[in-house]
């Protein structure tokens, strides 16, 4: 069941997958159900080029969707992402932001670390054209920390003038990581895995994090929180991951709400445009 609330306050879903096909075949009752559960935007995340037209269509066809443009890292047998094609798409109306994008060595197949060397251009390619389009990069890093960390500092991504900055979204990395991202200038997005009853550490994190650099997010189809862990997530489920939130701070859900929703429109600033 969506929530309901006595006072008017909206949550922002920053990083959801509608084009796949677990979603797209249900929008309109998403879209509905966004509604009663008070989630009023959605950021469409991109993770092939040949996907972009499709995502790109989404976020024009809905004044309260975005998107992005981006190849993700676990993606191979793909059209490989330059930085000039980046920022040519980029450049279109609705499009906020590059990713998503990053690095992911958990399935490295019977490959090495240093086999991996074409994620590691391509993230390159992603940061060049965050910095060349001010805009902001949408992270993704599973069992590759450090070099996530290492390439962004490599590039220039020290929250000083010509950063691109960014969220490293559904963030499930330890605290170290998670001080090391803030220290960078980023950002830092939960989804439905702290509301799992094994993750008290990541709620840890999420206690610590500055409200100021807080995201939440579905990642929607995946990562449905408690209560619907196990099923199809979709944007209307992430005010329960705002509420997991808020009960870590102690702080009220109206005050998370109101914080991430602040955090998403100054770090994504064109969904504040007209276009």
């Amino acid at each position: 069941m969506a929530f309901r609330y006595r006072t008017r306050f909206m949550f922002v879903d920053s990083h959801c997958h509608l084009t796949f096909p677990e979603l797209q075949s249900e929008l309109p009752a998403i879209r509905a159900a966004m509604a009663a559960a008070q989630v009023d935007r959605a950021l469409c995340i991109c993770t092939t080029l040949e996907e972009f037209d499709a995502v790109h269509a989404l976020a024009m066809a809905h004044d309260n969707f975005w998107c992005t443009v981006g190849v993700h890292p676990d993606n191979e047998d793909v059209a490989e992402a330059t930085a000039a094609g980046l920022i040519e798409r980029a450049a279109r109306p609705r499009v906020v932001g590059i990713g998503e994008t990053g690095l992911d060595y958990y399935r490295l197949n019977g490959r090495s670390v240093a086999d991996m060397g074409w994620q590691r251009d391509r993230f390159r390619a992603h940061i060049a054209a965050g910095q060349a389009t001010g805009k902001p990069l949408v992270i993704h890093t599973r069992s590759a920390s450090d070099d996530t960390l290492a390439i962004l500092r490599e590039q220039g991504e020290d929250g000083r003038a010509g950063s691109a900055g960014g969220v490293f979204h559904c963030f499930t990395e330890t605290a170290e990581v998670a001080r090391a991202a803030l220290d960078l200038g980023f950002y830092i997005s939960f989804s439905g895995i702290v509301t799992f009853k094994n993750a008290q550490d990541l709620r840890d994190v999420a206690a610590f994090v500055p409200g100021d650099r807080l995201l939440i997010e579905t990642d929607s189809p995946y990562l449905a929180p408690v209560p619907y862990r196990g099923k199809t997530n979709n944007p209307s489920y992430v005010p329960h991951v705002a509420r997991q939130i808020a009960e870590v701070r102690g702080v009220p859900v109206e005050t998370v709400a109101a914080q991430t929703t602040a955090n998403f429109e100054r770090l994504f600033r064109g969904v504040n445009e007209v276009s």
